[in-house]
């Protein structure tokens, strides 16, 4: 019922841009007659249906061998107007298997972004909804192929939707952006380290994000750039009814040392809080689980503070711009009662090539993280999906060459301060298109005292990943796809895991719709989740069918 539910939602965020996008109305009724992807100026609306028969072979520890069917239907969508914009990757698929005690899957993955102009250059409300599959180790998600171990698989699930305006008022430029969204976690069983001792997991969440910015250019008004902004972000976690929120105001300088490089200075008022209720406990005070290792709120307990601060925040830095194709933006200076570094550079030389690192800092629960960076993704990409397992694993190719989801990090529910930095790139040359995304997280958990959550504040989990993604056209009917990635995870109390894996295949056209798939993956899991590494090997061979 789940599964159904969000894949209405993915449909509903990602096609409600498209629909009122001019290059897509125009298009109604006016398809190429089966001529592949459904094409006219800047819209691709390609739906496909596929069969594969898969072989799954256990490498280590031992030596079993799985064979099943999968069924599957999807649709790719890429829409562009003038003020409005759409991307779409919906997939489902059906496993089949044929031993009696194998269990048969029904999976949705997708990610979707849209935009709608409501008036051209001025009010557009956005959207964009991602569903996705994971490993769960040690309390780390670790790997986006859960073929490698069906009872450590889980699912996320990110949506979000809100107005975005942009306007000026005589010399002042206005911006204002305001958006709610939810995130949803789905395990069948709590993380349970060797040692004994449960995770408690994240389960889901509403965020809420608003921030409205006045600005004048230097040269405007004065021979400096000036700026107010306010805003503010709250989550809403579920487990123990926690809540981050984090309200600011704040005045910024520009004051232009050439004509490319400008010194930034800014100061304000934040006022920042974490807090929580306790767990439901029995008669002799042990915290109540429910039927997946969660623990149980206690509504009636008095909301605990975790954390606090009210006052004073600031910073300093440089903005670059040398050209409209390259963009730095740095910043050192103080929040959250602590010295805080964040910045992003971005390198787009042509329309064939794009680079971009970002380095953040910010308090939220594992839900913001996730909703957070569906909202900063462009609404012009196209997904890359493993092409065994059909899994939407965190990379895209497009106009920012973003991976949005990259390691998903810690799994744990309690909330946290996050640091890290994340970079992308994409090329391409010809008739072959690379994309590669890498970073590094880390979470310092912060919970109230007195309550069950109080022996995680200020434990510290990290995650490192690599990401990759390579195709190549062969001739004018065939092309190769190749896809890889390393994730490694560093839980507090040793709760490491490490994740590999490598994937190719090879798709022939046989005809304008019908297409012959084969490919083939190996994975690795070396997890103090389990006592032993798992390696996997799988096969495919299929055919697709475009619409």
């Amino acid at each position: 019922m789940r599964a159904r539910t969000f894949t209405k939602f993915l449909l509903t965020a990602g096609l409600a841009a498209a629909a009122a996008t001019p290059a897509f109305a125009q298009a109604q009724g006016q398809g190429q007659g089966g001529d592949g992807p459904s094409q006219r100026g800047n819209r691709v609306v390609q739906p496909y249906i596929e069969v594969s028969q898969i072989v799954s072979a256990e490498l280590s520890p031992g030596n079993d061998v799985v064979t099943f069917t999968q069924i599957a239907a999807g649709v790719d969508i890429n829409v562009q107007g003038r003020n409005s914009g759409a991307a779409v990757s919906l997939r489902y698929e059906r496993n089949i298997a044929y031993d009696d005690d194998a269990v048969d899957t029904d999976t949705v993955s997708g990610i979707a972004r849209g935009t709608l102009g409501i008036v051209p250059g001025k009010l557009s409300l956005e959207a964009g909804a991602l569903a996705s599959r994971t490993r769960a180790d040690g309390g780390g998600a670790v790997t986006a192929n859960p073929l490698v171990r069906e009872d450590a698989e889980s699912r996320i699930y990110s949506a979000y939707a809100g107005p975005s305006l942009r306007t000026r008022v005589g010399d002042v430029a206005v911006e204002g952006v305001a958006r709610v969204g939810y995130n949803r976690f789905e395990i069948d069983n709590a993380l349970v380290t060797q040692g004994g001792n449960v995770v408690d997991t994240f389960d889901d969440s509403i965020t809420y994000m608003g921030q409205l910015r006045a600005a004048t250019r230097p040269g405007e008004l004065l021979p400096v750039g000036l700026a107010v902004t306010a805003g503010g972000f709250q989550e809403d976690i579920g487990n123990l009814d926690q809540r981050v929120r984090d309200l600011y105001v704040r005045g910024d300088v520009t004051l232009p040392i050439s004509p490319t490089l400008a010194l930034v200075a800014g100061a304000g008022y934040e006022d920042v809080e974490i807090s929580s209720r306790d767990a439901l406990r029995d008669a002799n005070g042990v915290a109540q689980r429910d039927e997946n290792g969660r623990f149980i709120t206690d509504a009636s307990a008095p909301r605990r503070i975790a954390f606090a601060v009210d006052g004073l925040l600031w910073d300093v830095g440089v903005l670059w711009r040398p050209s409209s194709r390259t963009s730095l933006q740095a910043s050192v200076g103080r929040r959250y009662d602590s010295t805080t570094y964040y910045g992003t550079f971005t390198y787009v030389p042509n329309e064939r090539s794009a680079f971009a690192v970002a380095a953040y800092d910010g308090v939220s629960g594992f839900g913001g993280v996730i909703n957070n960076g569906l909202a900063r993704l462009d609404s012009d990409f196209e997904a890359i999906r493993n092409p065994v397992t059909g899994d939407f694993g965190g990379l895209v190719s497009g106009t920012q060459g973003q991976a949005i989801v990259g390691a998903l990090g810690s799994t744990r529910s309690a909330a946290f301060r996050g640091r890290g930095v994340s970079a992308s790139y994409q090329r391409q040359i010809g008739r072959t298109t690379a994309a590669l995304g890498a970073g590094y997280d880390r979470r310092t958990f912060i919970a109230a005292a007195g309550t069950v959550l109080a022996p995680v504040n200020g434990l510290t989990d990290e995650s490192y990943y690599v990401i990759g993604g390579l195709s190549r056209d062969i001739g004018q009917n065939a092309n190769i796809a190749t896809n890889a990635y390393a994730n490694w995870f560093d839980g507090a109390g040793g709760n490491d895991a490490t994740a590999a894996g490598v994937s190719a295949a090879y798709n022939q056209s046989i005809t304008r719709r019908l297409t012959g798939r084969a490919a083939i993956s190996v994975d690795y899991v070396d997890s103090e989740f389990t006592a032993e590494d798992f390696a996997f090997a799988t096969a495919l061979v299929g055919l697709r069918y475009d619409f």
